[in-house]
């Protein structure tokens, strides 16, 4: 009976023109997050700790801070200070969020003089600035981003909220 025996390894063949290329693509999947009603924006209070509040005081001119509120790696924080941030799963990515719900390029952080604006880079599960659904948005002192299950409050340098007040 030789149909009823093992297949040895020599047996099993690769389908034509899969490779370890074509298999690596195939493992990347971003699980999606849930429903648009998941993402209700609930904002978070200004209970900033002594550490974060130093912190945002120390910035220069020009720099900006990304501090997670929520999420696997909540208390991080991350400097803004070069005119463009990645943000996403892929290990290169400048602001690595390993976990499932984020795409390996899911958002880049652009820097403008003192403006930032966060550009979605067609993400699964998208981008939210304070609650809403983005392509596109210029991000305010203490806006609220959310990536995948990572919420994030934003801070720009007391120097240049000063300018900002004064012009």
């Amino acid at each position: 009976m030789e149909h009823d025996r093992r297949p040895d390894e020599g047996d099993i063949r690769r389908a034509a023109g899969a490779d370890a290329h074509d298999s690596d693509r195939a493992a990347d999947t971003t699980q999606t997050f849930g429903h648009d009603s998941d993402l209700s924006f609930v904002p978070f209070g200004s209970e900033l700790g002594e550490a974060e509040l130093d912190a945002i005081d120390a910035l220069p001119s020009g720099a900006a801070l990304l501090l997670v509120r929520s999420g696997p790696t909540a208390g991080a924080r991350y400097l803004l200070d070069a005119d463009v941030t990645t943000v996403g799963r892929h290990p290169e990515a400048d602001i690595f969020f390993d976990d499932v719900t984020v795409s390996r390029r899911h958002a880049e952080i652009t820097r403008s003089g003192t403006t930032f604006d966060l550009v979605d880079q067609r993400s699964l599960n998208g981008t939210y600035v304070n609650g809403e659904r983005v392509d596109r948005a210029t991000l305010s002192n203490g806006a609220e981003v959310r990536i995948g299950k990572f919420r994030l409050n934003f801070f720009v340098s007391p120097a240049d909220l000063a300018r900002a007040a004064d012009a």
